[in-house]
């Protein structure tokens, strides 16, 4: 994933630029970075540098500091001029932050302010308003207010870090005054790691599930040799107390949309019964899996994510024995395996890594535990069928889809970003790029809704597409030649020749081209009928504009193998594929379309006689 960010600093920050890209590339982004001049990150916004426009990020990230408050309170000024030197200070922000979502439409990453390194009222600076930490602090609460009304605007909590780092080392006056760094050049990995955690998070990349052993990591002992009455959990000593508070923790992540599992050498009987101790926060009911048996814990794992239907890339392994993370690390590289130390520092190891940095919460988050239990409940279901779309049938299916709505676009960029399985091009974009998307009059824009008579599996799929040509640019990943300076070929360059050629009479040249960009669908409704219900209200979609054709595009990565025929299922023939495997799909319009959606009442845009038709 390549990704364009601008840096634009208060202070400098080139070897900021260097840390972060290592800690980017670690999570699967390529980053480019525009940097700014020093302190000119106001000017380079509102005064249009020609740079910065040119550049056209997909992020920028604002990087100040309290050195670059221009003024503070002074003890003669009166509460009036005060908030006067408030509004003051924070109006530049806002103007730049407003004109960037105006210009350059995309997600912003802007820190708050560390704490003054000194307080010339003592104690008193915390809360007289002429005290310097008492104004920080409501230019922070001004900006928190910004981030809470604007979706694509991220806070960084810098003045969380410092205290954390401890801000005498922090806002050491050396580095600002020899190098005009805003933190201690010690501090920058930790600014960075910082940065990287939410920068992922926005182009999706966090994990999604915590894989815990049991012993000596939820509770404290063995308890296949001290029974669960002997286990330490509880309120009775220190020790337990401290396990309790790990499992409330823990037990908080499934609060915001965090799955759950056990992978525990143990007999089930015995971990089953640890967790329905009275006083165990953790139950066995808040698990979606449990694995308790004596099979090696890196095969587990790989189960697990099978059952759970994401891949072990979305798994973090929690264990407090080093030869079991060992293990992991070494059977399952692609899973983060956090170095545990005493239990006393479990909370803080997990919570400061960053795995589950939440930039975009939604509804969805919230219900994703209970989606997974529905999906159980499902395949049970299908157990008892013979005939599996009588099986769909029963399941008495309802899908809501329509154009993207801004009610539903935060999961709609969420899934462009997370979804990699059924996903036939894997672009990957910004809310702020979906919406634009939505508001351009020659794109169809598609979400897809489904629910059943287990429960709601919230937004499941998205689709957006273009009419007239297609662009070489827009076709998809560049080949390897391409890359290392060999100029277009394959896909690319027979599309180029194709633009070249519209209007006269090539297949992709007309506005009645229609050319599907985007098409991902959620691993949890697989195999339940709703692409073919997409397919079909896109397919009317483009009747009604008058379109004769539309163009689908597959290309193969590691993980959507799953989909190479999807378009051939469809209906779709497939006009060119290069030596890569990247395919271009056809399907005529001009004689018809039989609708394929058989099992889903789809609501406002099919109604249940029209299935089967021809239209």
């Amino acid at each position: 994933m390549c990704r364009r960010i601008a840096v634009l600093g208060g202070s400098t920050t080139h070897d900021i630029i260097e840390i972060l890209e290592l800690f980017l590339l670690d999570n699967g982004i390529q980053p480019e970075f525009y940097e700014s001049g020093y302190a000119q990150y106001f000017q380079d916004v509102m005064f249009d540098s020609p740079e910065l426009t040119a550049f056209c990020p997909d992020l920028i990230y604002i990087h100040t500091s309290t050195r670059n408050i221009n003024a503070f309170p002074v003890v003669k000024n009166t509460e009036e001029e005060i908030d006067a030197l408030l509004e003051e200070t924070y109006a530049p922000f806002e103007a730049m932050w407003q004109k960037i979502e105006t210009v350059y439409h995309c997600p912003v990453i802007q820190n708050n302010f560390e704490p003054p390194h000194y307080r010339l009222l003592g104690n008193r600076d915390a809360w007289d308003p002429h005290g310097r930490l008492h104004f920080v602090k409501r230019l922070n609460a001004r900006f928190c207010a910004y981030a809470a009304a604007h979706e694509n605007f991220y806070l960084q909590d810098i003045s969380y870090l410092a205290s954390c780092y401890g801000l005498d080392k922090w806002s050491d006056p050396f580095y600002w005054h020899m190098y005009k760094y805003a933190c201690a050049v010690p501090a920058i990995p930790a600014l960075c790691f910082n940065l990287a955690n939410i920068v992922k998070s926005i182009f999706g990349r966090n994990k999604k599930a915590l894989v815990l052993d049991l012993d000596n990591t939820l509770w404290g002992g063995v308890v296949g040799d001290d029974g669960p009455e002997g286990i330490e959990i509880g309120q009775e000593t220190s020790a337990g107390q401290l396990y309790s508070e790990f499992q409330a923790y823990i037990k908080a992540h499934k609060d915001i949309g965090i799955l759950l599992a056990v992978d525990s050498k143990n007999e089930e009987e015995n971990a089953l019964a640890g967790l329905r101790r009275p006083d165990s926060v953790l139950k066995p009911e808040d698990f979606l899996v449990i694995r308790a048996n004596w099979e090696p814990k890196d095969e587990n794992l790989r189960r697990i994510a099978e059952e759970l239907n994401i891949g072990t890339d979305s798994l973090v392994f929690v264990d407090d024995n080093p030869a079991e993370r060992h293990r992991v690390r070494t059977g399952a590289p692609e899973t983060a395996v956090p170095e545990l130390g005493p239990p006393e520092t479990y909370i803080r190891i997990l919570d400061r890594s960053g795995f589950f940095e939440a930039t975009g919460f939604s509804q969805d988050d919230i219900k994703r535990n209970a989606m997974y239990e529905a999906n159980a409940a499902r395949k049970k279901q299908e157990a008892g069928f013979d005939n599996y779309e009588e099986y769909l049938r029963s399941l008495e299916m309802r899908a809501e889809i329509r154009p993207f709505s801004p009610l539903y676009m935060a999961r709609i960029a969420q899934l462009t970003n997370k979804s990699n399985q059924f996903n036939l091009t894997t672009r990957r974009h910004s809310q702020a790029e979906m919406e634009e998307k939505a508001a351009d009059p020659g794109c169809i824009t598609l979400y897809g809704k489904l629910e059943d008579r287990f429960g709601n599996n919230g937004v499941v799929s998205v689709v957006y597409g273009h009419f007239g040509k297609g662009e070489a640019e827009d076709i998809g990943p560049k080949s390897d030649r391409e890359a290392a300076g060999g100029g277009k070929t394959g896909i690319a360059a027979r599309e180029e020749k194709d633009s070249a050629a519209a209007g006269e009479g090539n297949p992709h040249g007309g506005a009645e081209s229609f050319h599907i960009d985007l098409w991902l669908m959620s691993c949890r409704v697989l195999k339940r009928g709703m692409e073919f219900a997409m397919m079909d209200a896109l397919v009317k979609e483009c009747l009604e504009r008058d379109a004769r054709e539309v163009f689908g595009y597959y290309y193969p990565t590691a993980k959507n193998r799953m989909v190479k025929d999807f378009y051939a299922l469809q209906g779709f023939d497939k006009i060119l594929e290069d030596e890569a495997g990247n395919s271009v799909w056809r399907l005529d319009l001009c004689g018809g379309y039989e609708t394929k959606n058989h099992v889903i009442k789809v609501e406002e845009k099919q109604d249940e006689d029209d299935k089967g038709k021809r239209i």
